[in-house]
């Protein structure tokens, strides 16, 4: 159950639109010159909701919750190998990373374990991508937030998602920030997912 009222807003909109705006050829959007074009809602997961809330860290740090090293933008693993202690890279480096690693690690993911993933809403997607990239993706296929939009209850879906604002057994302000309706600099998941409805 969400801890505050989940509602759309503007700013959320608008980084919908602009988004769509970008979709070309195929329906797929080129983010940067160089990428691979991606689905608009990975497009809309990685600049809206998962670089704004998992902030570049450009050295190895310890990430007390998860009790592991992470790195770039909340990466526990490069290369098929976990981030250790004096790892460095450039946030080019990083940026490299994580695109290819958003769309096989969890967007695919997700279309294989929620029928009709790809159909949904753009905002619908791009949250439940995040989510994923934050607590991951078999936890997200298991989620009720994921039984909700499977039979298409949109708005249940995005509330449900808000229900992951714990890490180590404590509700973390952070994350119910991000899960509900964001702060002051950075959209929240929820906000997103139902200004797409």
């Amino acid at each position: 159950m969400p801890i505050n009222r989940i509602r759309s807003s503007g700013r959320a909109r608008a980084a919908i639109a602009a988004v769509m705006a970008m979709v070309g050829v195929g329906g797929y959007v080129t983010m940067q010159p160089g990428e691979r074009p991606v689905p608009p809602a990975v497009a809309l997961a990685v600049d809206s909701l998962i670089i704004p809330w998992e902030g570049l860290v450009l050295s190895s740090h310890w990430d007390r919750y998860a009790k592991i090293y992470d790195i770039c933008y909340g990466e526990t693993m490069i290369n098929g190998k976990p981030v250790k202690a004096g790892m460095r890279f450039t946030k080019a480096e990083c940026r490299a990373f994580l695109i290819p690693r958003v769309m096989d690690d969890y967007y695919k993911p997700l279309t294989k374990c929620i029928d009709g993933f790809e159909d949904m809403p753009v905002s619908v997607q791009a949250s439940m991508i995040s989510g994923a990239y934050n607590y991951g993706p078999m936890a997200q296929c298991m989620s009720s937030a994921s039984r909700h939009a499977r039979m298409k209850n949109y708005r249940q879906a995005c509330e449900a998602q808000t229900a992951f604002n714990k890490a180590g057994g404590h509700t973390v302000p952070g994350l119910v920030l991000r899960r509900e309706m964001g702060d002051a600099q950075r959209i929240g998941e929820a906000e997103l997912c139902v200004s797409g409805l």
